[in-house]
């Protein structure tokens, strides 16, 4: 069997959201006793993660440099938070295996995802990214190229493209390394935003991709049996934060679908993980499910979680 995790933001921050290294790798370590369940259940798993805070920290760098050194650009920032985090990642891994007595190798796959550049996206940016400045600190940026926005009494942030992923550009990679005997992290952040010029070229562009419709188009360039999204909670939930709140087990793509249409699932928490699990299911005609790291052993089984089944 062979499953690709992702891992959600929490996975990566200390329970208060904390970034600090010693933050990361706590964080990770407790994230990899449960892959390595599943390792030595034998299952074969590819791990995709969030870096949303690794990110934030690198654009508060960017800011209190920019009248030094020129800001790094996001795609950049996604090269070096897969790398720091595959490490991270690799670390606990091996660690979590070793206790288990079990011998798998793993591999981090610093990976690319193609974007259209002429998605509607590019033209007006409207995705929200690090923190708020005062207006002279964000106009030294606006000045480096970046869009910012007056947000009010908050101060300005910086609005970026989230254009749609098109094509996980080093999947045959990954599909290489797991079928060597790899346990393989790729795709972090749901890929460094990468488009091709006219003359067939390749280039890393200023945006950011919904890391979970990355982690959807990633299972299905590898051809996995089961998409596994892990967030901080057991299943999605209909009614959430009312009296009538219920979770979901099992359920169809289409009922899943006809909940999400209804309202259910906030756009910035929950939603992007049902879109993308319906998303997987509808092109492979595979399962998705969404739980909690606690649960994806019995996820694996069906026994746990939101299942989302083809029709």
């Amino acid at each position: 069997m062979r499953i690709l995790l992702a891992l959600g933001g929490n996975a990566m921050t200390s329970p208060d959201g904390k970034a600090r290294p010693e933050d990361q790798i706590a964080a990770a370590t407790e994230a990899m006793e449960a892959v390595a369940d599943l390792v030595a259940a034998g299952v074969d798993v590819v791990i995709t993660h969030g870096n949303g805070p690794q990110v934030g920290n690198l654009l508060v760098k960017n800011e209190l440099a920019a009248t030094v050194v020129p800001p790094v650009p996001l795609d950049w920032c996604g090269a070096q938070t897969q790398g720091t985090l595959g490490d991270i990642l690799m670390n606990a891994l091996d660690g979590a295996l070793a206790a288990r007595g079990v011998a798998r190798p793993s591999a981090a796959l610093v990976t690319r995802t193609r974007v259209d550049a002429a998605d509607p996206a590019f033209a007006k940016p409207s995705k929200p990214v690090g923190r708020y400045l005062p207006a002279d600190e964000a106009r030294t940026m606006i000045e480096h190229g970046e869009t910012w926005e007056d947000r009010g009494e908050r101060g300005w942030r910086r609005m970026v493209a989230s254009p749609e992923p098109l094509e996980v550009l080093d999947a045959p990679a990954a599909v290489a390394l797991v079928e060597a005997g790899f346990v393989v992290i790729a795709n972090g952040g749901g890929g460094i935003p990468t488009v091709r010029r006219p003359d067939g070229t390749l280039a890393g562009v200023e945006a950011v991709i919904d890391k979970d419709l990355g982690a959807a188009l990633l299972a299905q360039a590898i051809e996995v049996d089961l998409l596994v999204i892990a967030t901080d909670v057991a299943h999605a939930v209909l009614g959430f934060g009312t009296p009538e709140a219920r979770d979901i087990g099992e359920v169809t793509l289409d009922q899943m679908r006809s909940y999400a249409a209804e309202g259910h699932f906030a756009g910035g928490s929950m939603g992007p993980k049902v879109d993308a699990v319906c998303r997987f299911v509808a092109e492979s005609g595979r399962r998705g499910v969404i739980t909690d790291l606690g649960s994806i052993l019995a996820a694996a089984d069906g026994r746990a979680g939101t299942i989302v089944t083809p029709n």
